[in-house]
Order: C-alpha cells, then sequence, then structure tokens
C-alpha cells in the first residue's frame, strides 16, 4: 500500500548519508542485509562467517557513505555497495586457513578464484537485490488483494501451474485467473518501480 512508503521523494540514499537519520539507516539494513548474508552463503560462507560478513559490510558502507556521490548520473550506488562487498569477501577468503602452502600453482589459482570471485559478486549483489525487492513489493501487494486473488498470481507465476491448473484448484474459470495474475502483477510492477526509485 502506498502508505509503506516514506513521503518524503528523497531516495534512501541520500537519508542515508544523514547520520542523524536512524529510520532510513533501519531501512536500508532492512533491504541490505539479507542480501549481504546471501551473497555470502552463495560465495560458500559459513552461517556465522555470512553474518560476520554483514556486519563488515555494514561498519563499511555506514563509514564511507556520507563520502560516496553519484558522478555524472553514471555511478549507481548498488555498483557502490558491490565493491564494498566484494572487498569485504575477498578480504574473508584471503584470511581463511589454507591445507596448502601458498606459492606456485596452488597460489595462481587461488589468484584466479579471487578474481572471479570479484566479477560473479557484482552479479549477485544485482540478483540478490533484485529478490529482496520482489520479496518486499510482494508482501507490500499481498495485503492489497484478496487471497484467492494473489493465489491465483502465486500458482501461475511463482509455482509454474497452467491457468487452468490454477483455475481448477481455486474453482475459478480460466479469464478469471488471467485477470487476477495480471491485476497482481501490475501492482507488483508499480511496487518494485517505487522501492527502485526509494533506493537509488
Amino acid at each position: 500500500m502506498a502508505s509503506d512508503f516514506p513521503e518524503t521523494r528523497d531516495s534512501l540514499l541520500l537519508q542515508v548519508q544523514d547520520p542523524q537519520n536512524r529510520e532510513a539507516w533501519d531501512r536500508f539494513v532492512a533491504v541490505y542485509q539479507p542480501v549481504i548474508f546471501r551473497i555470502a552463503l552463495a560465495r560458500g560462507m559459513q552461517h556465522a562467517d555470512a553474518l560476520d560478513l554483514v556486519q563488515q559490510v555494514l561498519i563499511s558502507v555506514a563509514s564511507s557513505v556520507e563520502r560516496w556521490e553519484r558522478k555524472q548520473g553514471s555511478s549507481k550506488f548498488s555498483h557502490w555497495l558491490s565493491r564494498v562487498t566484494k572487498n569485504a569477501i575477498i578480504n574473508a577468503l584471503t584470511r581463511r586457513p589454507h591445507d596448502q602452502a601458498s606459492g606456485g600453482s596452488t597460489a595462481r589459482l587461488q589468484l584466479k578464484e579471487l578474481a572471479s570471485t570479484d566479477e560473479a559478486t557484482g552479479c549477485l549483489v544485482d540478483q540478490e537485490l533484485r529478490r529482496e525487492l520482489y520479496l518486499r513489493s510482494a508482501e507490500i501487494v499481498k495485503a492489497d488483494f484478496r487471497p484467492d486473488t494473489w493465489d491465483a498470481f502465486q500458482y501461475t507465476v511463482v509455482d509454474g501451474q497452467t491457468p487452468e491448473e490454477a483455475a481448477q484448484a481455486l474453482g475459478k474459470s480460466v479469464g478469471a485467473i488471467y485477470t487476477a495474475r495480471s491485476r497482481v502483477m501490475f501492482r507488483l510492477k508499480e511496487v518494485v518501480r517505487q522501492l527502485q526509485e526509494q533506493m537509488s
């Protein structure tokens, strides 16, 4: 619902750059904490190490976000956050104990792994941010619709059922399933766009 969004037109990033704005920081953490955590797990970290990494990244962001500037409109905050996250992950990976001595081909393999980690983490940040935006948007949008309308979307878009299968399960016509799905998808796109604007 629209009431779930702050009334200010300033982006979340601009608000987070104000150290006095605790509410903006809490909203930032609510969005990015699960993103960073899932990235850490995807890069092979254990649960406890991933939690530590989340704290490292958030501390890095808190200490340097005031200095971040958009340069000529091309520097996206997600790219900057990606670099902070990649650096923290690479630092954590290089601090891991290795069974083999460093040197020769082992050292080259480790450097190659770190380079691929650096590249892959950027993609993961974008992917996980999109996932988090969807999850947060779905939570908002679900409250806007009757349960059977949401279920028509869930069954056909998320669960992969055909409209015919969803119609049978919900006791609706196939046309009603298409209509319900379209309404939910339209509203989801609106909410995702609003969240993206806040975070840009």
